[in-house]
């Protein structure tokens, strides 16, 4: 039986990963306010962060299974969300500049019917090379790193800058594709046959 399936999300790089497997599904957006200021470590927080975007969303369905993300960047145990400004957006290029870093998504499934909730996280590395500030000014003034967690996006022109990655590359982009398959098994949703 097909389910309904819920993005609770209007990234239009999470919408891509899931086209890109061949999800049918719609979205609904989460109004949760994310709260970054929280004294917790990483992996709870995007984990919490995650499910707050997912059961905002389950109060408005009646049906379905809803899907909350949420991803931000940790450089020594500093967590990075979008840029305010071309200014935040120079500082924290700047910080990262020639460092590796983590990403951090947290998965958040809720099986509306069923009740049932599944919550975890992924986390990837990514070496960014070493920047100069011509190179970042013009980053910047691209507009990319405008609407990315700490700055740069890998699926656009960011990708010059990295110069590795080690994990999920997709948990890169914003949404890990095999921790959200697994994890959509276990709620007896294959998306091979969906």
């Amino acid at each position: 039986m097909k389910r309904k399936i819920i993005l609770a999300s209007t990234s239009p790089r999470r919408q891509g990963l899931l086209q890109q497997i061949g999800l049918k599904f719609e979205v609904i957006p989460s109004n949760y306010e994310e709260n970054m200021n929280l004294k917790l470590p990483p992996k709870k927080l995007v984990m919490k962060l995650a499910e707050g975007k997912a059961e905002d969303v389950v109060k408005k369905v009646k049906e379905g299974v809803v899907i909350g993300v949420d991803t931000f960047v940790v450089y020594k145990e500093k967590k990075l969300g979008k840029p305010l400004d071309e200014k935040d957006a120079y500082k924290m290029l700047k910080l990262l500049s020639g460092k590796t870093l983590e990403i951090y998504s947290g998965v958040c499934i809720i099986d509306v019917e069923n009740n049932k909730k599944i919550i975890d996280f992924e986390v990837s590395k990514v070496k960014i090379k070493k920047m100069s500030d011509e190179e970042i000014l013009s980053y910047i003034k691209s507009g990319e790193p405008m609407d990315k967690a700490g700055s740069f996006g890998i699926q656009g022109l960011g990708a010059i800058f990295i110069e590795r990655i080690e994990g999920c590359y997709s948990n890169i982009v914003g949404l890990p594709l095999y921790n959200l398959y697994k994890n959509l098994k276990k709620l007896d949703i294959n998306i091979l046959k969906n």
